[in-house]
């Protein structure tokens, strides 16, 4: 056994600006990209290649070629000259493929501007630094203009040719006055000594333009990157290197606690906890209580005090190390079929049963389809797949039952239980339901960040009185008829996902509708928002298209987080209603949705899981909408967390706002839908009034 050293991963105090670019224990980074450097190179160059193959295509958006140099320089502020020299080729392979010479050029002066000043930044110096760098640039990118000219000789030949005739033209239309005889000799001149002195010419102008066109994005692209310096940039996941072979169990933690960066109190405290081969061990506890912090020390990452013990690297992604299934599958779902993803990121000539492993996980026979196709369940199926392909020694699963119906949680659950029975691995759950944990070997019940012996008691949610019906109630408010709709349509790879669907919501209504993972029911949500069309039948909102009433139908993604824009909640809330929002329509919207109006400051990154489901309600709730559909609005939050939304959503309710809820939540929900609608495969099963015993009416 070899003890891991303890190690301070954060100063307090001041948060130093280059954590990005640090490993977890405050070392500089060095060796091959990291997974968050990979991540970010990748998606902030595809931005890139985007702008630049329309700027370079479309007439008359030229101005999109600075804003294609945004993205490269939040690579270059955030991470190491690696990272963005390995963005810079990816992205102008692909720009070259797209759009041609062009586009390929324009993203390589923006990867240079974006690199100078987001370099620049990251290293917290100014002007000095700025001109040093854009004259070194200039330079190289003078000497690479005059060498490909020199080379492609017939590029040359017709670069002075144009040069020339535009100043003997310019010259000619100056000698037809007398008076400007001597700018006709001047334009003549200049032509003879461009020509005699091409490389002269074009070396400075290109060398000229580089240094302005630095120091003009210094103060406009810069501007945009400390406005953007907010926005989070750290892997939590990541660990710093570990030279040992892979092995990450058996481990045990002693006295381990960890505080995150400006936090005033530890995420965890005292944790001592042994995992062995064989084993299936739960981590039950409520949201706050340090149950992910716990699945990071776990995976590797190094704690602020205490120790971990364990023979070897923790290895996380790595074959025989550690492997993590997260709560949203589809964050981890990176190929196009399910085959292809099981393999995905295993290096060349890795031997990997991809049918037996999907027989093992329950997706026999589907290898060939598209992950775009699979229900949440099946997603997350193929997530644990994709983990034991790696054959890991520990499989963490972070609340990966938190999205998925019933049925497939109790399936998956099993699973997971039986994984440690047939490979040489543990498991471990963590999860927010004592019921998920029955079958696990050891309980583990996390409170504060501390271990517990019992979970706290929450306070069952308090007698709520039924909301009056509205006078109203009985005006058709939302109508579908005969609605149907195909992704994909009319392409071999179309998917139906919903069938002939009628339904009716009239005003002040509250309707529930359930059903299974892949059963149609975000589809539905959608086409009730106007964000997609139906392919055939009609949805109507008082009677018009509710495509052409984009907004009135408020949609609350099942991801809040999702939605959360802006960097404060006041700009966030403030976003929805418009400018004519101010202090006391937030105030109000907090109010309204149950949070303190000294929540209107706070950042984004700061809020719970129902806390910011609170905050989009609020935002919803300014932009005053005929009808508001909740996509799963229970799921991931602990029971006191699941109480307080439904008890602000039958407030709402009560005030005359007209629901549609989509959830797998029947029990909990009755005190708010007066309604359920059942969708299975796309099409209505059940619609009763009476199946909500307890509803309010």
């Amino acid at each position: 056994m070899q003890y891991l050293p303890v190690r301070a991963c954060w100063h307090t105090g001041r948060v130093r600006t280059k954590a990005a670019n640090e490993a977890p224990d405050g070392a500089a980074i060095s060796g091959p990209l990291r997974p968050l450097e990979l991540a970010t190179g990748a998606v902030l160059g595809a931005v890139s290649v985007t702008l630049a193959v329309i700027a370079s295509l479309v007439p008359f958006a030229a101005a999109l070629n600075l804003l294609a140099a945004v993205p490269m320089g939040m690579v270059a502020q955030r991470h190491r000259l690696r990272a963005l020299i390995a963005a810079t080729f990816a992205a102008v392979a692909v720009a070259f493929v797209a759009g041609g010479l062009s586009s390929a050029l324009t993203l390589v002066s923006c990867a240079v501007l974006g690199g100078i000043v987001g370099q620049v930044k990251r290293r917290g110096r100014g002007m000095a630094m700025l001109l040093g760098w854009s004259m070194v640039a200039a330079a190289g990118s003078a000497l690479f203009a005059i060498a490909t000219l020199l080379i492609f000789a017939n590029t040359r030949t017709l670069f002075l040719d144009t040069i020339r005739d535009t100043m003997r033209g310019l010259s000619n239309l100056a000698g037809r006055q007398p008076a400007l005889q001597p700018l006709a000799d001047f334009f003549a001149g200049l032509a003879d000594a461009i020509i005699a002195w091409w490389w002269l010419w074009v070396g400075g102008s290109v060398a000229f333009g580089v240094v302005t066109g630095a120091i003009i994005a210094w103060f406009v692209l810069g501007a945009v990157l400390d406005r953007l310096a907010w926005l989070p940039g750290t892997d939590r996941l990541d660990a710093p290197d570990d030279v040992r072979p892979v092995d990450p169990l058996p481990v045990r933690l002693d006295a381990v606690s960890f505080r995150y960066p400006g936090a005033k109190s530890d995420a965890l405290s005292g944790i001592d906890l042994s995992v062995d081969i064989g084993e299936f061990v739960a981590v039950v506890g409520h949201n706050g209580s340090g149950k992910s912090t716990l699945t990071r020390i776990l995976a590797g990452r190094p704690p602020t005090s205490g120790t971990v013990t364990r023979p070897g690297a923790a290895g996380l992604g790595r074959f025989g190390g550690t492997a993590v299934v997260l709560q949203r599958p589809e964050t981890q779902t990176l190929g196009v079929l399910v085959a292809d993803d099981v393999v995905w990121g295993l290096p060349p000539g890795a031997e990997v049963d991809i049918d037996g492993l999907l027989r093992e996980v329950g997706l026999d026979g589907l290898g060939d389809r598209e992950t775009g196709s699979l229900s949440g369940g099946q997603m997350q199926r193929l997530a644990v797949a994709a983990a034991l392909a790696r054959r890991p020694s520990l499989l963490i699963a972070d609340e990966a039952t938190a999205m998925v119906d019933p049925a497939g949680r109790t399936e998956l659950v099993a699973l997971l239980a039986s994984l440690p029975a047939r490979h040489r691995m543990a498991v471990v759950l963590v999860t927010h339901q004592e019921s998920e944990a029955a079958a696990a070997d050891r309980v583990i019940h996390l409170a504060g960040g501390a271990m517990v012996e019992r979970l706290p008691d929450w306070s069952p949610a308090r007698a709520l009185p039924l909301p009056a019906t509205p006078a109203f109630a009985h005006r058709p408010l939302l109508r579908l008829d005969d609605v149907a709709h195909t992704y994909l349509a009319r392409t071999p790879w179309a998917t139906e996902a919903l069938h002939g669907v009628d339904l009716t919501v009239a005003r002040g209504e509250g309707v529930l509708i359930v059903g299974g993972n892949g059963s149609g029911k975000s589809t539905l949500a959608w086409v009730i928002a106007g964000l997609i069309a139906p392919t055939s039948g009609r949805c109507e909102l008082d009677g018009k298209p509710t495509t052409d009433q984009v907004g009135r139908v408020a949609l609350a993604f099942q991801h809040a987080r999702l939605q959360l824009q802006r960097r404060t909640v006041s700009a966030e809330i403030e976003s929805w209603g418009g400018p004519g929002t101010g202090s006391a329509g937030v105030g109000r919207a907090l109010d309204a949705v149950g949070l303190d109006r000294m929540m209107a400051g706070r950042s984004i990154d700061e809020l719970s899981g129902g806390q910011a489901r609170r905050v989009v309600l609020a935002g919803i709730l300014v932009s005053h909408p005929k009808l508001v559909v909740l996509d799963e609005p229970l799921a991931g939050l602990d029971p006191d967390g699941r109480r307080g939304i439904v008890e602000l959503l039958v407030s709402l309710r009560r005030s005359g706002l007209t629901l549609v809820v989509i959830s797998h939540d029947v029990e909990e929900l009755s005190a708010v839908c007066n309604r359920t609608v059942r969708l299975d495969a796309g099409r209505i099963v059940t619609a009763a009034s009476d199946s909500l015993a307890g509803g309010v009416r």
